[in-house]
């Protein structure tokens, strides 16, 4: 069954264009986009995956990651399949470059998803795994029934999207993980199969043009994308475009789909990239993937505390008052906060939605 779809045009040849992301598409009757999942079908680009998913999990708010939304709280997460980007490196590719529906062993209407995240407790739902610019339609359906539950939407993207559908989507979500993926124009043209120019603009724009709190995540490959000049170049693109205040995570590599041939990422890569951006005047900066305890606890920009303490996905020490003031000095730390934090801790819980007892 395919869905509705409304960014697209017809060209002079008759081909018609999907206008969702930057790869425009071009498309004849029956052709399917790069992404897989939108297609022509009676003159018109549909959605394949409305309603389908990859599968449903309950995991904590830090693993998509955001550290400054809701802490310690739990996320309904889900995905369908296909992507519109083609990273060599993809660690979700078995979903991500999926050319078999059948991968979409879940079916959830937006309502179900909305009741199932209320009934699980979470305070949010995510949609991630694939990127959720290619089902723009069911992710904004599920974030309007969610709103309706007082359930927050989060997007975990690549941030490779058209100006005009992006702006509709952003206006129903809460917060975003935006993947930059590196900084320069070969690593995603060579790597990617995408343009930087364009996921710079989305940042700009969330950051101008939006209330979504955003964080960003950056995964540093060996001899890619982690020389000290292009983190130097990176992160003071940051600062002067976004401010201090975005977070930003550096998170390990591992040898995955089309670079078996790459090391892992050693933990010290991820601090010396760490200690360039504080260095550059960036106040939040993570490391993750790895076991550093240091790298991924949050300290006050005003006195230095460490306010949210964490170990892996487990809060420790928490040094913040209801809306999120250090209790030492009284700095705000940037972010949502909502009194105390969740108790969700580490954990991950896989979930059908299909069957009456999956939850």
């Amino acid at each position: 069954m395919s869905h509705q779809t409304f960014y697209w045009h017809r060209l002079e040849d008759n081909r018609i264009q999907c206008d969702v992301c930057p790869r425009a598409c071009k498309m004849h009757e029956g052709q399917r986009g790069l992404c897989f999942v939108r297609g022509v079908e009676e003159g018109a680009v549909r959605l394949y995956t409305y309603g389908r998913s990859s599968g449903f999990c309950v995991d904590p708010i830090e693993k998509k990651p955001l550290n400054h939304f809701l802490p310690g709280t739990s996320v309904l997460s889900f995905g369908t399949a296909g992507c519109n980007l083609a990273c060599k490196f993809c660690q979700n590719w078995d979903m991500s470059k999926s050319r078999e529906m059948d991968t979409l062993a879940d079916q959830a209407t937006p309502q179900m998803l909305a009741d199932a995240a209320k009934r699980l407790g979470c305070a949010s739902i995510a949609y991630t795994y694939n990127d959720p610019v290619i089902f723009m339609e069911y992710a904004m359906d599920v974030a309007d029934a969610c709103r309706t539950q007082g359930v927050k939407s989060v997007a975990v993207t690549a941030g490779y999207m058209c100006q005009e559908p992006r702006a509709e989507f952003y206006r129903h979500m809460d917060a975003a993980n935006v993947d930059l993926k590196g900084f320069t124009d070969r690593f995603y043209r060579k790597i990617c199969g995408a343009e930087l120019g364009e996921v710079l603009e989305t940042l700009e724009y969330l950051k101008s043009e939006t209330k979504v709190w955003f964080e960003i995540t950056t995964l540093l490959i060996p001899e890619e994308n982690d020389s000290d000049a292009e983190i130097d170049a990176m992160t003071q693109w940051i600062m002067n475009k976004l401010g201090p205040d975005v977070p930003l995570h550096f998170t390990a590599f591992h040898p995955d789909w089309k670079m078996m041939d790459k090391p892992a990422t050693p933990a010290a890569t991820l601090t010396r990239a760490r200690a360039i951006a504080r260095k550059n005047g960036l106040h939040y900066v993570y490391t993750g993937n790895v076991h550093d305890s240091l790298g991924s606890s949050t300290y006050c920009h005003g006195c230095n505390t460490r306010v949210i303490e964490r170990d892996w996905y487990q809060l420790g020490e928490w040094r913040l008052d209801a809306g999120g003031a250090c209790l030492k000095c009284g700095t705000q730390i940037p972010g949502v906060f909502s009194g105390a934090p969740g108790k969700w801790g580490a954990r991950r819980l896989p979930i059908r939605l299909s069957s009456p007892a999956s939850a």
